[in-house]
């Protein structure tokens, strides 16, 4: 262990030494141990590091130099201020096996973006919850929000930006919070909060509700499972927050994920949710704890359009009849890369060069590809994605392709918002992790330092040249710290809990999970063929032989513990029998 050495502390070595220097001799005695413990000593100074410092003052004597030797390492902080960071692996438990683009260390640079990124959520932190603003001071936040606030607390203490006691006391603060919100019409998430109270609101952070998102609580549900899988001792605590939700109208019978927003007159409407990109992202968050999603997963109906040369996919959906625009944009692609690694929820292989959702791959690749093509055939840094933007319309989908035009850049209602078109730090960042080429060192370089130290990284760089857009949201920087723990770690979920889960044995046998359609993966269906002559187990010890000792049921057989010579009075146990719940009349052979 290596320890942080002040000033101070190097003066009371000093003087040490100097006491040593100037004392008198005195003769040893000549004895039969003396010379042993001598050629030990030298041996010992020998092996020793040392460190010689030069002009040096001790309590007003200067000094021309002095020396220190330890079999320890030391740190020497001139500083005083207890500054010097303790040693640290950055992220090295994970980091054995490669994966898809950057790989190793954070450089010192990279280190420091990851101090600045993390700032965002000291500074915007609201302590009677344990949220964090969703952007800068205001106080709102939402699902996906709060779930990039777990992807930088977890990315943080992996990077050794902070400590196991802030983790521990910022998760189980966050996860008290979510276990008690106030759902909507008292089945899932509302889609928006206020990050101060924890209380449910509308667009305007006033009291009230607005409805459910399925790909807000896709996201959340992906990152409390990495929570869960790398932090077992959070395990109860995590499974305790769905546990709540009622997932009856999240999902239907053949799939499909739902959304549902509150009509005017209070009444609630659901709507399919979600389009390609997003979809399968926020769907596999549902697969990692146990739901049937498969037909989300796909990425039917689908269409491509060439551009750059590049052929583009897009949701086929026609938005005039399902109510619901395709935004192609990079995000929902290097989300699942950098936190999924692109794999399909079941993979359990951990190959962080293959990805077993094989077409999401390939996609994020053209996702990737025609961005860097639109640079090299225009001279436009690309890195395209959702962002904040200062002044109305305060948001825009920022896309590679949407409403049948390439990079159109489009409000919530629609408008055609050119002037908002960015470099999205979160994107550069992202691709810069997953793909290893010239061009996404460019991108590193176009946003690596566009941030305010104590506020984090800006959400971007406008591409018209109207400078940086000056607004810090939990979103960017919380992606930029996954793409800076992906540098070191490969994809962020860890399937290393194999511990029995809350989530999977809470209520089985009972219509508790049924009645809010958790899925009943314990429960095993078994033929009844035996139910009439069940099978006697015979125990190991006849049950009179245990006179000595104390009985107790081992797994359907009676065995002994704790003997002792002297006879006790307790009496072996009892088989406690039962019926089966219910036993079908045979079939009839045909």
């Amino acid at each position: 262990m290596r320890h942080p050495m002040s000033l101070k502390f190097v003066n009371c070595i000093a003087a040490a030494f100097v006491a040593l220097a100037t004392a008198p001799l005195v003769q040893a005695q000549d004895t039969s141990e003396a010379k042993p413990q001598a050629e030990a000593k030298a041996k010992a100074e020998a092996k020793a590091e040392k460190v010689t410092i030069g002009n040096i003052i001790v309590e007003g004597t200067p000094y021309d130099s002095m020396t220190i030797r330890s079999t320890a390492p030391l740190i020497i902080d001139f500083n005083g201020d207890g500054s010097a960071r303790n040693e640290c692996n950055r992220g090295a438990r994970f980091d054995k096996e490669r994966h898809f683009g950057r790989n190793g260390q954070l450089t010192d640079r990279e280190y420091a973006m990851a101090q600045t990124a993390w700032s965002y959520f000291e500074k915007r932190f609201q302590p009677d919850t344990g949220l964090v603003n969703a952007v800068g001071a205001y106080p709102s936040t939402t699902l996906w929000d709060t779930a990039s606030y777990i992807s930088a607390l977890v990315s943080a203490y992996e990077l050794c930006v902070i400590d196991k006691r802030d983790f521990d006391t910022r998760a189980t603060k966050l996860l008290n919070t979510l276990r008690n919100l106030d759902l909507y019409q008292g089945e899932a998430p509302n889609k928006v909060y206020n990050a101060k109270t924890g209380e449910k609101v509308n667009y305007a952070n006033e009291s009230g509700e607005v409805g459910m998102s399925a790909l807000d609580i896709g996201r959340m549900l992906v990152w409390l499972r990495i929570l869960k899988e790398r932090h077992p001792h959070l395990a109860n605590s995590v499974d305790n927050v769905p546990m709540r939700w009622n997932f009856c109208n999240l999902i239907n019978e053949d799939g499909r994920m739902f959304g549902s927003f509150k009509r005017g007159d209070g009444s609630t409407r659901y709507v399919q949710e979600g389009r390609l990109g997003y979809e399968e992202y926020a769907a596999k968050g549902f697969a990692l704890w146990g739901f049937d999603v498969d037909r989300a997963l796909s990425p039917e109906p689908l269409s491509y359009t060439t551009i750059y040369d590049v052929k583009v996919p897009f949701d086929g959906r026609d938005p005039r009849i399902f109510k619901n625009q395709n935004y192609v944009l990079t995000e929902g692609y290097i989300l699942d890369g950098l936190e999924l690694g692109w794999d399909i929820p079941s993979d359990t292989d951990g190959d962080g060069e293959t990805a077993s959702h094989g077409w999401r791959a390939e996609f994020a690749n053209r996702i990737y590809l025609v961005q860097q093509r639109r640079f090299e055939q225009t001279g436009i840094v690309t890195a395209r994605s959702e962002h904040q933007v200062n002044g109305k319309p305060y948001f825009v989908y920022d896309t590679i392709f949407a409403d049948g035009y390439p990079w159109n850049t489009l409000d919530p209602t629609g408008e055609y918002q050119p002037d908002r078109a960015a470099i999205a730090a979160k994107a550069a960042i992202g691709m810069w992790a997953l793909w290893e080429t010239d061009y996404t060192e460019l991108l590193f370089e176009t946003v690596a330092d566009l941030s305010e130290p104590e506020l984090g990284f800006y959400e971007g760089l406008y591409e018209n040249g109207n400078g940086y857009i000056p607004l810090q949201s939990s979103n960017n920087n919380g992606i930029i710290l996954a793409a800076l723990l992906y540098k070191v770690q490969g994809p962020i979920l860890k399937k290393v809990n194999n511990n029995t889960q809350t989530w999977d044995m809470a209520n089985i046998g009972t219509d508790l999970r049924d009645n809010k359609c958790h899925p009943n993966k314990m429960i095993k269906e078994v033929p009844c063929c035996a139910c009439a002559n069940p099978n006697r187990v015979d125990p190991v010890i006849p049950v009179e032989e245990f006179t000595y000792c104390r009985p107790v049921l081992t797994g359907g057989e009676i065995g002994a513990t704790e003997c002792q010579p002297t006879e006790h009075k307790m009496p072996p146990p009892k088989v406690r029998k039962v019926l089966p719940k219910s036993c079908p009349i045979p079939a009839a052979n045909p």
